[in-house]
């Protein structure tokens, strides 16, 4: 991967994720799983690993902030998902990655 300050732009790192394999977008459904759009496979917490995360300002609204995470799951299956940060966040992106987080820290310990 490139060193993060070249990828500026989401729409870039977007681009350079999905040359390296990140080919699925993801959502968080009402089951609180990772489900890939347009297809009914999804994925509880315990299948997905957080590989990277990029965070982006709006260049002329401080308040248009996104973090973009890239997603491997237990099948080898990658994606992303995007989520805005701060008063814009959607909870159940934040919740779940959250307890993803928070279960690969208690399996590196």
């Amino acid at each position: 991967m490139q060193d993060k300050e070249e990828l500026t732009s989401q729409v870039k790192v977007e681009a350079k994720l999905k040359a390296e394999g990140y080919t699925e977008a993801f959502r968080v459904d009402e089951n609180n799983r990772l489900c890939v759009f347009g297809s009914d496979k999804c994925y509880n917490v315990n299948e997905v690993r957080i590989v990277d995360f990029f965070r982006f300002e709006g260049e002329t609204n401080p308040d248009d902030m996104a973090i973009l995470y890239s997603i491997e799951c237990n099948d080898g299956t990658k994606g992303t998902i995007s989520n805005s940060y701060g008063p814009y966040a959607d909870t159940n992106v934040d919740a779940f990655l959250k307890e993803v987080e928070d279960l690969g820290k208690d399996i590196d310990n």
